[in-house]
This record gives structure tokens, C-alpha cells and sequence, in this order.
């Protein structure tokens, strides 16, 4: 979250004389009330929702598609974070363990997701990934003490029903050729995603975003290749073809839309950024339809429907303030 300063007013106003521990704590309990940061992570899922498309394009390896991804994002990611280093210095060490961790956590949501899209099918495995929307509020109610607002939790089976028939599920599309493990993979990727959302929000209330952000792609690179050596598939010379696809993926999904979500989400309360980042399957259908052909059907495109409201909904509505009586 951005650090208060003296002239700005309203709740989120912290008097200069507390300690900035205390103005931190004070920043993350009152989320920003501007609408700038919802389309910020708005956008952000948008350019991450092209990643499905591409990396069936480049056909590679789950652990070659994961290391590349990251690594060739990380020079333009450590070219922007220069601005940040001389104007702000190095992060705490304390953003240095949980960026780990959450780079930790998304290779492991990468590699776990893509290996259940055969084994389960891209439907199921989308809608049980999507489960963040309910698991990152948790957790923020369970770790920050973060409330969780009543309509939010009433808006909670709309917007899985929606995740439901944007999926393919009712329709039969979800099945891959192993069931059992894909659904295990599928739950086990639910729960990285949720964890890298969660710290990747909460690394941010701090300031020094971009060096953290950093921080979390070079671990996740890590981790995807020892996974790719341990079985997952890793290729050092995947070809100047399947180069050029998972530089776009890097691009448009690691330097771009995780970079928007990272800047913006800690300004957003948890379960607003969740259900924004309900765009990015909504995003994949529209794209496989221009891109590959793919025609939704009319199923599918009413969960699209109820997940843009959903999103509409959290982006637009302002928090209820109680007046004082007496």
C-alpha cells in the first residue's frame, strides 16, 4: 500500500508522529477508496489471461514453458526496478523471505496447473484453480484479521457458478485422461495460487514493490527448473519458436500483468483484488475465440457474463461508512 503522507485526509489520514511500523499497520487496515487501483488489477488479469493461449501455441515442456517465462522476464523486470532502488533503497529483509516464498508458490501453481490441464481438462482445472476467490479473503481474514463485508460473502455462489460455466464443466469438457491425479494437481495449484496472491499482496504493503516483485520471479525460476530436471520436462534448447512464443508469455504476463497486480492489489482490499483476478478466465475464452478459433458456448459466455458483474460490482462499489450518532 502507498505510505500516507501529511496532507492526505479522510480514514486513511496517519498523524506523522507515529513510528512508520505503526503507519504500515495503520495503511494495511484501511484499503484506498480511489477506483484507479481495481482497473489497475483489472488490467493486470486481462494480460495474464493471454498466458493460457500462448503457451499452447509454443507447445513446450511445463518446466521448460515455466523456467523461460520467468527468466526472460527478469531483465526488463530488474531495469524497472532501478528508479525504485535509488529513490526508495532495498527492501527489508523481511520482504526477501516471503518474495521467496512467493515465487515459491508460483512456479508451483504453473507447473501444478499445467500438468493437470490433461489429466482433468482445461475446464475442471480452471474452475478448481479459481478457488482463490474464496481462499486469498480467508486467508486474510485468518493472518491479517482483514473483515470480510456480508455482501461479499452473499456474492460468493454467483460468482462460482460463474467460475462453474465459464469452465466448460456443466457440458461435460472437463474431463482429461486422469481424473483422480488432474484433480489432485488441479487442488494442489488452487492452493500455490492462493499462497503467491496472498504474499504477493501483502509483500507489497511495504513499498519497494518492484525489487520484491524481482525477488519472486527469480525464485520462481528456480523452482521451475530443479522441477523440470526432477521430471517436469526441461529443454535448454527448446528452439528459436517455442523461444519467441514464451517471450510474449514473459512479456505480456510476468513483466506486464503480474507487475500491475503487484503494484495495485495491496491498495485493494483482499476479496476485491480476488474476484478481479476472475478476469483472466474470462479473458482466455475471449482470446481462444479470436486467436484459435474456439466458439464458446452459451453457457460458457453466461459465466463470463456473471463474472464481469462480479468484477463490476467489486471494482465499482464503495465501502459503506457508519455515522456516529450522539
Amino acid at each position: 500500500m502507498t505510505r500516507s503522507t501529511g496532507h492526505r485526509t479522510g480514514p486513511a489520514t496517519i498523524d506523522n508522529r507515529t513510528s512508520l511500523p505503526e503507519q504500515r499497520s495503520a495503511a494495511r487496515s484501511t484499503p484506498q477508496p480511489s477506483h484507479h487501483p481495481a482497473w489497475g488489477v483489472a488490467a493486470g488479469a486481462l494480460c495474464v489471461s493471454a498466458s493460457a493461449v500462448l503457451l499452447g501455441l509454443s507447445g513446450a515442456d511445463p518446466g521448460t514453458a515455466s523456467f523461460y517465462r520467468c527468466l526472460l522476464a527478469l531483465p526488463p523486470l530488474a531495469l524497472l526496478a532501478v528508479p525504485e532502488q535509488r529513490r526508495e533503497g532495498l527492501p527489508p529483509r523481511r520482504q526477501y523471505g516471503l518474495a521467496v516464498l512467493a515465487g515459491a508458490m508460483f512456479a508451483g501453481d504453473m507447473l501444478l496447473w499445467t500438468q493437470a490441464i490433461p489429466e482433468v481438462g482445461a475446464g475442471l482445472s480452471t474452475v478448481l484453480v479459481n478457488v482463490q476467490v474464496v481462499l486469498v479473503p480467508l486467508l486474510a481474514w485468518t493472518i491479517d484479521r482483514e473483515p470480510l463485508p456480508r455482501a461479499f460473502l452473499l456474492w460468493v455462489p454467483v460468482i462460482l457458478v460463474g467460475v462453474v460455466l465459464t469452465g466448460g464443466v456443466v457440458e461435460g469438457g472437463a474431463f482429461g485422461g486422469d481424473p483422480l491425479w488432474g484433480t489432485v494437481h488441479a487442488v494442489l495449484a488452487a492452493v500455490c495460487y492462493s499462497v503467491f496472491l496472498f504474499l504477493l499482496r501483502r509483500g507489497g504493503h511495504g513499498g519497494h514493490v518492484r525489487q520484491s516483485y524481482v525477488l519472486v520471479i527469480a525464485s520462481a525460476a528456480v523452482v521451475s527448473l530443479l522441477a523440470g530436471l526432477l521430471g517436469y520436462g526441461m529443454d535448454f534448447t527448446p528452439g528459436w519458436r517455442i523461444l519467441g512464443w514464451l517471450l510474449v508469455v514473459a512479456v505480456t504476463s510476468q513483466v506486464v500483468g503480474w507487475l500491475l497486480v503487484a503494484s495495485f492489489s495491496p491498495r485493494l482490499a483482499s476479496h476485491v483484488g480476488a474476484v478481479l483476478l476472475l478476469l483472466t478466465p474470462v479473458g482466455a475464452v475471449a482470446l481462444g475465440a479470436v486467436v484459435l478459433g474456439e466458439r464458446p458456448t452459451g453457457l460458457q459466455l453466461a459465466g463470463c457474463l456473471l463474472i464481469l458483474l462480479s468484477a463490476y460490482f467489486a471494482a465499482t462499489r464503495k465501502p459503506r461508512t457508519r455515522r456516529r450518532t450522539g
